[in-house]
């Protein structure tokens, strides 16, 4: 059953997310001074990135990873929902602008890769990789291999980074889009991910062996609950995220109409 007190110390997790914190106080300590020296040391966005960083952890190395990845379809789903939302934002608004733009202008003189954080690079690279390891054979080989889960998890985070570029893009040379743009970028990922919502939820079959023959931790909930659950779960936090994007987005745009006016 489940130990509630394994957590994960493996040291590529834990180094991992030690070296991403010991860069960004380097480069917002001893190295702002050449990269920024007019800026003060940004507190706001250290207790943002920190703050990712932890929730990072407490979804892949708590005992909720245990849990997804021998029990439970649904809360297999719910770490990868914290992953793409709450890590991604608070990771990208962590970072100063200053921090990233050595890094990303040359990037942005590339024509290739700078296609690639365009908005509709940015929906494919998150639609693929979220589509593609929900592929009976890719989610059943990353439950059974812990190298693939690791890889997984990190392409759904790296996915989720794309995802919310064209709105929390820190960087002058690669910026966010306007805010129309936004929202329809948002409108349409949403029905570009109904598929993955419909395949999961309305399969006849269960889609992941792991989860069929799994140990039931509740009495009367089936593995169809289960898949059920984790299908519903997406899709409701998927609207409610997207519609909470595109109000924020709406609001800006008439805040700048206002402004504008005002100028006027």
């Amino acid at each position: 059953m489940i130990d509630w007190r394994h957590w994960h110390n493996e040291p590529f997790l834990i180094g991992g997310l030690v070296l991403l914190g010991w860069l960004w106080a380097i480069l917002a300590g001893p190295m702002r001074g050449r990269l920024a020296p007019d800026q003060p040391f940004p507190r706001g966005h250290a207790w943002r990135f920190y703050s990712s960083l932890v929730i990072f952890y407490l979804a892949v190395g708590s005992p909720l990873d245990q849990i997804g990845e021998r029990f439970l379809f649904s809360v297999h789903m719910l770490q990868h929902l914290i992953l793409v939302y709450p890590a991604a934002i608070l990771f990208l608004l962590g970072l100063p602008d200053w921090m990233v733009e050595p890094a990303l202008a040359p990037v942005a003189k590339q024509g290739l890769l700078r296609r690639l954080f365009r908005p509709l690079g940015c929906g494919l690279v998150y639609t693929l990789v979220i589509s593609l390891w929900h592929m009976p054979y890719l989610y059943d080989w990353a439950l059974q291999d812990k190298l693939v889960h690791v890889l997984e998890h990190l392409m759904f985070f790296g996915a989720a980074l794309f995802y919310w570029w064209p709105m929390l893009s820190p960087s002058r040379a690669l910026p966010p889009i306007s805010y129309a743009g936004q929202m329809i970028y948002f409108f349409l990922i949403l029905i570009a991910m109904t598929p993955v919502f419909a395949y999961i939820t309305f399969s006849d079959d269960i889609l992941y062996p792991t989860y069929e023959y799994a140990p039931r931790l509740f009495a009367g909930f089936s593995p169809a609950d289960d898949q059920l659950l984790a299908g519903v779960g997406m899709k409701i936090t998927g609207m409610l995220v997207a519609i909470s994007a595109f109000g924020v987005a709406f609001f800006r745009w008439f805040q700048a109409g206002q402004q504008a006016d005002g100028v006027k």
